[in-house]
């Protein structure tokens, strides 16, 4: 298998094809469409008052500041897609004084890019790549009434239509999925998604909020010990630096933080593995997945599943 096939899913072995995708590794990218921040754009609503004060009195200092740790991928989405990325973290708000009914992206501050062109970006490249299969995570929704809400779903069916997944949907494995033409997980974290069946619930994202790869680990690793949940969940490689550090280490940017920390997450990457077990991954999402090869390395997780079957019928027979 071409581990750096773009077709990734069509391309495993057909003895993964019934595996449910909730036990299969699944590359995913955190705070996804941060390539595109606005670096001149408002904070957003969620921000304190007295960050916004600062950041008016002081914005040739906050804005640069702001922009190299709030950009957590420099690939666009097609190039994302084209990596093997299939799980994508997007918050979405609308813009505070915006009369438009334009969505963006956010993270700490807007993006240049509209929600819905940026979807259609990811519509047409499906249309490319009928067996992959796409988890579109939505949340945030800054700024955003109940009315809204329901114009940006309406938007959503319409833009991806038969290739939308319903929830409901009790095969989930790659096979069933291709039988059905399915092709988008569409999440959506808002009770405005318990009225249509299209769209699937929040899914868990297990945030260290820690800045060393020794406390995302330490994070990790204690809720593998709890236990994996039952659908998808998503363990984040990603690094958070507070405030205060960000103040005091003005030479750093979240991108040096992950590539220092990058050798100690690839070898307890390696470690891990896929499935229903108590302690198994599904979904592992990180920042920078374009430079770093996080790709390869959760796609090849899925020859455990192999060896872990062959082993398993081996054992069968012995008997």
């Amino acid at each position: 298998m071409d581990l750096s096939c773009q077709d990734w899913m069509a391309a495993l072995p057909e003895e993964l094809w019934d595996i449910p995708l909730t036990d299969l590794a699944i590359p995913g990218s955190h705070d996804a469409m941060s390539y595109c921040l606005d670096i001149n754009s408002p904070l957003v609503r969620s921000e304190s008052d007295f960050f916004r004060l600062l950041d008016r009195l002081f914005f040739c200092f906050t804005r640069p500041a702001i922009f190299k740790w709030a950009t957590t991928q420099d690939k666009s989405i097609e190039e994302q897609l084209s990596m093997g990325i299939r799980f994508f973290d997007l918050r979405i708000a609308h813009k505070p004084n915006d009369l438009s009914s334009d969505l963006y992206f956010t993270h700490v501050i807007y993006t240049h890019l509209t929600v819905l062109e940026t979807l259609l970006s990811v519509a047409t490249w499906l249309e490319s790549h009928p067996k992959e299969i796409v988890i579109l995570a939505c949340s945030h929704f800054e700024g955003m009434d109940d009315r809204c809400h329901e114009s940006f779903i309406y938007s959503l069916k319409k833009l991806f239509g038969s290739k939308l997944c319903p929830r409901k949907e009790s095969a989930l494995t790659l096979r069933s999925l291709w039988a059905s033409g399915y092709q988008v997980v569409l999440s959506y974290e808002s009770q405005t998604a318990a009225r249509h069946r299209e769209l699937w619930p929040d899914i868990p994202y297990w945030w260290a909020n820690q800045r060393t790869a020794e406390g995302v680990i330490s994070h990790l690793d204690w809720n593998k010990d709890l236990g994996r949940p039952e659908g998808f969940f998503v363990a984040g490689l990603n690094l958070t630096a507070d405030r205060y550090y960000i103040t005091t280490n003005p030479k750093q940017s979240l991108r040096t933080l992950t590539f220092s920390n990058w050798e100690c997450l690839k070898n307890w990457l390696e470690e891990q593995t896929p499935g229903s077990d108590h302690r198994s991954l599904n979904i592992i999402a990180g920042d920078f997945v374009g430079p770093l090869p996080l790709c390869s390395l959760v796609i090849a997780l899925n020859q455990k599943l192999i060896r872990k079957n062959a082993s398993q019928i081996k054992k069968h027979y012995k008997l």
